[in-house]
């Protein structure tokens, strides 16, 4: 339980790696807010509630959206009055070929990949540092360091992401907030679930552990990178990819 009595916000947490990142924060005693423009976001936070006798609420909006994200931050002073931890989740992925893919689908991805982490972040410092105390962890991916053909967008908005973080370190280490981002490789997840086989099978021949990563092996990561286990780390990428950056 090292964190309990801490609040911890997770966007993007009612299912896949969120959920899984949001349970395991409760398993370690930490109340959770759940921001998720899905309709189960109310139902993940009671079910978490229920599961590990914490308090937990849900928060339907868009983090792309800055007026929904001042809306989410009037929530979580009205009902916490602070917040310890902030895991930057929330993502999506439109792929295609850069000569195919529309301006549209491209600033879509980038909203809701790369400016939400900039909109949560921000209101995020503020009001860790009236406390002197915060933990940000954004979920980037390997595709941000090493690129993939046919996802450009996300790509770019997960490298992006990786730049921010460094950048926010760097602003706020002085005020006892550290600033990590967890770059996953292949995940086993709804969203990988539905790629082709043909796909995973070329992806399988780049990992050298020869499995896929599951939600748990990233909430792991994330849970060491939001402890205070991690009190002198700030500003880096922990890869979660079974060594797939090494081929």
């Amino acid at each position: 339980m090292e964190l309990k009595d801490k609040v911890a916000l997770i966007t993007g947490g009612s299912r896949g790696i969120g959920r899984a990142i949001a349970e395991r924060l409760a398993k370690d005693g930490a109340n959770i807010v759940i921001a998720d423009i899905s309709k189960d976001v109310e139902k993940s936070a009671n079910e978490i509630a229920s599961q590990y006798k914490v308090e937990a609420i849900g928060v339907s909006g868009s983090v792309a959206d800055e007026q929904d994200v001042k809306n989410l931050f009037n929530v979580i002073r009205e009902k916490f009055g602070k917040l310890d931890i902030c895991i930057n989740n929330a993502g999506i992925s439109i792929n295609s070929l850069t000569m195919r893919t529309s301006a549209e689908d491209f600033d879509k991805v980038i909203a809701v990949n790369l400016r939400s982490v900039f909109l949560v972040s921000k209101e995020a410092m503020l009001l860790m540092m009236r406390n002197k105390y915060g933990k940000i962890v954004n979920i980037s991916s390997i595709v941000g360091i090493r690129g993939n053909a046919g996802q450009p967008g996300y790509s770019a908005s997960k490298a992006g992401i990786i730049g921010l973080t460094k950048t926010t370190a760097a602003e706020v280490a002085k005020r006892n907030i550290t600033v990590n981002a967890v770059a996953p490789g292949f995940i086993q997840t709804e969203m990988t679930g539905e790629l082709d086989e043909s796909v995973k099978e070329r992806y399988m021949s780049l990992i050298p552990m020869q499995k896929y990563g599951e939600v748990a092996d990233v909430s792991e990561a994330v849970a060491f990178l939001a402890s205070d286990r991690s009190k002198y780390i700030t500003g880096q990428v922990l890869v979660v990819d079974g060594g797939m950056m090494l081929t």
